[in-house]
């Protein structure tokens, strides 16, 4: 954390000012030369510089103090800077040659460090060379059989006349090598997407033919019952056969005995007048049966009281 030090030299020196010119207009007798004010304020900026190294470590932990303060400096500074303006008025003429003098100081003494430092990177340099020299040459050393076995490589092999060949060959098995692997582990990727895809296929393969087989039986059950279903329908519509079949020659037995009593009635009887019945109405042959033997039985009644028929039943009729 960078701690504005500007700022507090401009407000340490500007509240010294402050007193001092405070001092000077309560005590106009008492007024110090330009130089000794100088030296005095160096000594200040010494205590101060020494104090700045002392609480270093206090200025971290006060510098949230200090943002809170900023607001209140940034006051103090323009009071600062009225002070200083005057300060600087009245050092200007003697402050000129000593500033001069401070900045040849300082020129001569920023050439100085600045070659301490070059001459510091290049002892750095240099040491790191000689140090990267000393491990080439451990590594060359070290390394050194590898040129002597590649040259008995090549005088033993028909196939290589130099070593930069056998190196280039060694090159171009590594690339192949890459690429092979490379190409292995996209095919082993490829595999287990597809046992991976295979996998949920099967699941749901697994899954289909369990809902086929669920609804097979479901199906099975209802085939079995509609048999069942099936065998007794047909039972009974055997039996409904058979009954329908003894109704039909017990009506067609009816039918043929009405119709030949009908024809013997009606061999019988005097009256040819009326008008014959088909030989399939076989009510309305029953009917002309009934009148015509109520008619020979009862010859009087039927004169008195003659026939009704409501429906297709004849009776006598009572008043």
């Amino acid at each position: 954390m960078s701690v504005n030090l500007s700022e507090y030299f401009k407000s340490y020196f500007g509240e010294n000012l402050r007193d001092q010119l405070v001092k000077s207009k309560s005590f106009g007798g008492e007024i110090l030369a330009p130089s000794s004010r100088l030296l005095q304020k160096t000594r200040e900026a010494k205590i101060v510089h020494n104090a700045m190294n002392m609480q270093k470590e206090d200025f971290e932990s006060t510098i949230r103090a200090l943002k809170v303060r900023k607001k209140e400096l940034r006051e103090k500074e323009d009071q600062m800077k009225e002070y200083l303006q005057k300060f600087d008025n009245f050092l200007k003429d003697n402050e000129v040659k000593r500033c001069r003098a401070v900045k040849k100081a300082g020129r001569e003494r920023e050439l100085t460090n600045q070659k301490q430092a070059d001459l510091r990177a290049l002892q750095m340099d240099v040491k790191a060379l000689v140090e990267v020299r000393d491990s080439l040459e451990k590594r060359v050393n070290k390394n050194a059989i590898y040129p002597q076995y590649l040259q008995k490589v090549v005088q033993a092999s028909e196939q290589f006349q130099e070593v930069r060949q056998v190196m280039s060959r060694y090159d171009t098995l590594t690339l192949t090598r890459e690429d092979l692997v490379l190409t292995t582990q996209q095919n082993q990727d490829s595999t287990e997407n597809s046992r991976s895809q295979l996998a949920r296929y099967m699941e749901q393969s697994h899954d289909t033919l369990l809902h086929y087989n669920n609804t097979l039986a479901q199906l099975q059950s209802q085939l079995d019952k509609a048999r069942a279903d099936g065998l007794i329908w047909e039972s009974r519509w055997t039996h409904i056969q058979n009954t329908a079949a003894k109704k039909t020659l017990l009506l067609g037995t009816i039918k043929m005995a009405t119709l030949n009593l009908y024809q013997s009635v009606c061999k019988r009887s005097k009256d040819s007048g009326e008008t014959p019945v088909a030989p399939d109405d076989t009510l309305k042959q029953l009917d002309k049966v009934q009148f015509n033997v109520y008619r020979k039985v009862c010859p009087y009644w039927m004169v008195k009281w003659p026939w009704t028929n409501t429906g297709s039943t004849p009776r006598i009729c009572n008043s």
